[in-house]
């Protein structure tokens, strides 16, 4: 049997807070919709951080975030396009810019990119 989570998101750029239950084994991002909820998104792969929010409470499983960090993930960001909750949760919703400044800030600011995309310290 398949439990389901309460998942509570505060829309940062709205001003408004949506709670459903969604499934276990449901995308939320895609369940949340299903239910009438609009959120910011755009690729739907967990390659962009437009759907990012940062967890105030509770779990996610988020195996195909390629979009965040490990650093970001371990300070509390996830993608909802595809994370999975795995007990209630609430979140709130970044900016993209924000969370983008975050991971790459660091090396487009400072120049340090020559080739390719700066996934490891030098």
């Amino acid at each position: 049997m398949t439990r389901s989570y309460t998942v509570t998101v505060r829309d940062r750029h709205t001003g408004e807070t949506y709670t459903r239950q969604v499934p276990e084994d449901r995308y939320i991002l895609q369940n949340l919709e299903n239910q009438g909820v609009e959120l910011p998104f755009s690729c739907r792969n967990g390659a962009c951080t437009t759907c990012a929010v940062r967890i105030l409470s509770g779990e996610v499983d988020q195996p195909e975030a390629m979009g965040l960090s490990p650093e970001l993930r371990a300070r509390g960001y996830a993608l909802l396009c595809v994370s999975y909750p795995r007990s209630d949760l609430e979140v709130e919703t970044q900016d993209e810019d924000e969370v983008y400044e975050l991971q790459f800030g660091r090396y487009f600011g400072k120049g340090k990119v020559r080739v390719g995309l700066p996934l490891d310290e030098d």
